[in-house]
């Protein structure tokens, strides 16, 4: 499971702007949450469907092969939500005998004919209708709905809007639309029988073995998974899509996407044959199942899922070449859902008090294929980023790793599971080394295939192949909370020679033991020095030196997930920056260069060497953190800064130049600027339409519609929201319509693009503009589950939706005629509603 992704880093916006009332959101309970009791084992799921359009129900039947797993029993206990059961018997070879059962409460109990022993098989079928807007779980942050089952757009009613069926089965919300024991330490096979419009494709767990023409327009299409898997992967998507085949080795690999996008699938899919080698050899376990499919659902409820051979992604993975050349955003999720089907598909967490053994390892996918296809930079630079998301949200400092209490199951999908959990692997890779950290994964692999795995057996599987003791790393990583917060001295002592480095950790609660790379500089030349720090106070660490360091840096390698307190100069941060080979070090010295670069010529100096590192996030960086419109920074950097307007190999860079070179308001670029809306790029075309904006104004409206921002991404949104609403570019609203909802938190961080916002805001809600309004609900509905139990992040949405339906109101009476606005108001009315 990717996280959904919200626009404008919602998150980041709430949390820095401090909107939250710091309340305990760590879950704790009094409850134990364990492992389910298995009674049952599961052994194969048989499933005939047939879908029902305009009721939005599907009609089912089962045959469940099952046995008692240890004790005896005579009893079959599953779950079945919001179902209609019509018939439950026993089938013994075709042959059917009634057996009595009681149903409530969503859970389905059957007295079998007997009492059965273990690994004595017996088969139950079942005739159900699966009702998923009867469903009333409630979603979470990760995943925002629950209903398992869903019907999008079924009667065809929104005309630039496809019909799809897809199913969401994690956490527990299968049993939605198949009567099953709904935990994941169950594994069975599974065939299906889908019957449906024949107009439509569909895709399942496995390989399709027929496809039988039914009458009345149907096909139902038989589709057989014949190695065992958790029921919450089992997956059925249907639809008008696209097929685009691809192939790794003997596998087939296929891209469903609406038929729009069926030209770039390639271009966002394509790297998946040599995702899947390069995890095969890594992990030295060849990808494990008959086939690997992605598609792509509208309306989806979380980011992506993994089910097995079918990865579901949010409509937000179809981009288009403006987008995809300046990079791929989808293509760290594409790693990741493929990385589950070893870590959650192939050894799947037991309970969802272990799911950082699915979780972590997914999120640390997408560093390892980063590595191996970009560079250590490029992974580095994402490692930062989610460990700076795990460090945004202060709740996640209270909370373990392994958590066997909690409010919700749905509460462990969060920055402690994802971001923190990949950054531990991380550091456990680097303390036994490449070779102990991969077999060791090997071994828990194979120790643990089509069954299920939690922390425990993976610290066993390390310390089996590395022959360390690892229950301390784990004692203070995966069942404790928090991180190190590091601050440090440094004293010389010219007689001997020596420079005496003390570490201190400043953190409440635990005392953290681990190793620490320092680099001392003497005449600007780093020497690495690898330390272990086991105590709470005054580490001291004695190094011979040559006189007093220039510099000291600790965690010059970047691995230790912790907080720190520096105290550096911009002079040092410059020679940091200009001897540090780690993309860490540099974007740190780099970021502090940005915060003194007006009052400090080192800091300038640390800029400007930073506008032709080889990493482009930094060259990046440093071009958004000029401002040429002063003259020293416009002497020292305006040259470079032109040369990567035009020719940076990178477009991300050529937008941000642009972006730097519009701040002068020189007429002089307006030819660049209006080259640059000519690109392929969107990023470009943005950056150079918000130049053209400060130059020549007169010029926006007949540019601002060459931009197609569909699906574009935050940083393009933000850079032209003000351009579109300044000058009132109707088509281009709807893009904007998800950002301008957060106008309220924008305001805190960033004033000018938030009071841009709040107009757009205003434009919308004062318009007839139905896609508009959608992209408005529809995103204040997706961060709903983010803020959890935040009241005032939550009264101020309320605020947001009250005050733009007033608006809405407005317009209805005066065009009481429109085909649509009724529609609108009822959206936000539901939006209000579901706040409640």
């Amino acid at each position: 499971m990717k996280k959904l992704l919200i626009s404008i880093s919602l998150l980041g916006i709430l949390f820095s702007a401090n909107l939250a009332a710091q309340t305990d959101t760590s879950g704790r309970t009094e409850i134990y949450r364990g492992s389910h009791t298995k009674m049952t084992e599961l052994k194969h799921t048989k499933l005939k469907v047939n879908l029902d359009y305009q009721k939005e129900q599907m009609g089912g039947e089962e045959w469940l092969t099952a046995s008692p797993y240890f004790y005896p029993t005579d009893s079959l206990v599953l779950n079945a939500k919001g179902m209609l059961i019509h018939e439950v018997a026993l089938d013994k070879s075709g042959s059917k005998s009634p057996l009595k059962y009681e149903y409530k409460n969503d859970m389905l109990k059957i007295n079998l004919d007997k009492t059965y022993n273990r690994n004595q098989d017996y088969t139950v079928y079942i005739k159900y209708t699966a009702r998923p807007n009867e469903i009333t779980q409630k979603g979470s942050a990760a995943i925002t709905d629950a209903k398992g089952l869903y019907f999008i757009n079924a009667q065809g009613k929104e005309a630039d809007k496809p019909t799809q069926i897809w199913t969401q089965g994690e956490t527990e919300s299968s049993s939605a639309w198949f009567p099953t024991i709904d935990k994941t330490n169950q594994k069975t096979t599974e065939e299906i029988y889908m019957t449906v419009p024949d107009k439509y494709v569909t895709l399942s767990n496995g390989i399709m073995k027929s496809s039988t023409k039914e009458s009345n327009g149907l096909r139902t299409d038989h589709w057989v998974m014949d190695k065992k898997h958790s029921p919450y992967l089992f997956f059925m998507g249907v639809g008008d899509y696209a097929i685009v085949k691809d192939k790794w080795r003997n596998i087939d690999v296929d891209y469903y996407v609406e038929k729009e996008y069926e030209p770039y699938a390639k271009q966002i899919f394509g790297n998946t044959p040599e995702m899947i080698e390069f995890f095969s050899k890594r992990l030295n376990y060849d990808y494990p199942w008959s086939k690997y499919s992605q598609i792509t659902g509208r309306d989806y409820v979380s980011g992506a899922m993994e089910n097995t051979t079918a990865t579901l992604h949010q409509e937000s993975a179809q981009q288009k070449p403006g987008d995809l050349i300046d990079e791929n955003r989808w293509e760290d999720t594409i790693a990741h859902e493929l990385f589950h089907h070893w870590f959650g598909d192939l050894v799947t967490a037991e309970s969802w008090s272990n799911i950082t053994v699915n979780e972590s390892f997914a999120n640390y996918s997408q560093y390892l294929w980063n590595e191996h296809k970009y560079g250590k930079d490029i992974a580095d630079y994402g490692l930062m980023k989610e460990s700076k998301g795990y460090m945004m949200d202060p709740s996640n400092i209270t909370k373990d790793l392994v958590r066997f209490s909690y409010k919700s199951r749905e509460d462990v999908f969060d920055g402690v599971s994802y971001n923190k959990g990949g950054s531990i692997l991380h550091m456990l890779r680097n303390y036994l080394g490449d070779d102990a950290f991969f077999a060791g994964l090997n071994d828990y692999l194979k120790t643990n295939e089509y069954g299920t795995g939690e922390a425990h057996q993976l610290r066993l599987s390390l310390e089996k192949v590395s022959g360390k003791d690892l229950n301390w790393f784990f004692n203070q990583w995966y069942f404790g909370s928090g991180n190190p917060k590091l601050s440090y001295t440094t004293t010389f002592e010219p007689i001997k020679k020596e420079v005496t480095v003390t570490i201190n950790q400043n953190q409440i609660g635990q005392n953290f033991q681990f190793p620490l790379a320092i680099d001392v500089f003497e005449n600007g030349k780093p020497s690495r020095k690898n330390v272990w720090v086991d105590a709470k106070e005054k580490n001291d660490f004695t190094f011979q030196v040559g006189k007093s360091p220039d510099l000291v840096n600790i965690n010059a390698d970047g691995v230790l997930l912790a907080e720190f307190t520096d105290t550096k100069t911009p002079e040092q941060y410059l020679m940091q920056y200009q001897n540090s080979t780690e993309f860490l070090s540099r974007y740190k010295a780099v970021e502090n260069a940005i915060e003194n670069i007006s009052k400090n010529p080192a800091a300038l100096k640390t800029v400007i060497a930073a506008l032709k590192d080889s990493n482009f996030r930094i060259r990046v960086k440093a071009a958004l953190g000029l401002d040429l419109s002063k003259p020293d920074q416009t002497k020292a950097a305006l040259s470079e800064v032109e040369k990567m307007a035009s020719s940076d190999p990178k477009t991300l860079v050529q937008a941000a130049a642009i972006s730097a070179l519009g701040k002068t308001k020189d007429k002089k670029y307006l030819p660049l600027f209006e080259k640059g809306m000519n690109a392929v790029s969107n990023s470009v075309k943005a950056n150079s339409l918000s130049g053209i904006a400060a130059v020549d104004p007169s010029k926006i409206a007949a540019l601002a519609d060459k931009i197609d921002l569909e699906g574009a991404g935050d940083e393009v949104i933000a850079e032209l929201l003000p351009i579109i609403v300044k000058n009132k570019i109707e088509k281009q609203m709807p893009a904007i319509a998800a950002t301008a909802a957060f106008y309220p938190f924008l305001k805190f961080q960033k004033p000018e693009l938030g009071a841009a916002a709040e107009d757009g805001f205003n434009w919308i809600m004062s318009s007839d503009n139905l896609k508009a309004t959608e992209n408005v609900t529809k995103v204040l509905n997706q961060v709903k589950g983010q803020i959890g139990s935040n009241p005032q992040a939550k009264m101020m949405i309320v605020q947001i939706l009250k005050d733009g339906l007033a608006k809405k109101m407005l317009v209805l009476k005066a065009n009481p005629s429109s085909p649509t606005i009724n529609q609108q108001i009822d959206l936000l009315n539901k939006t209000i509603e579901a706040y409640k």
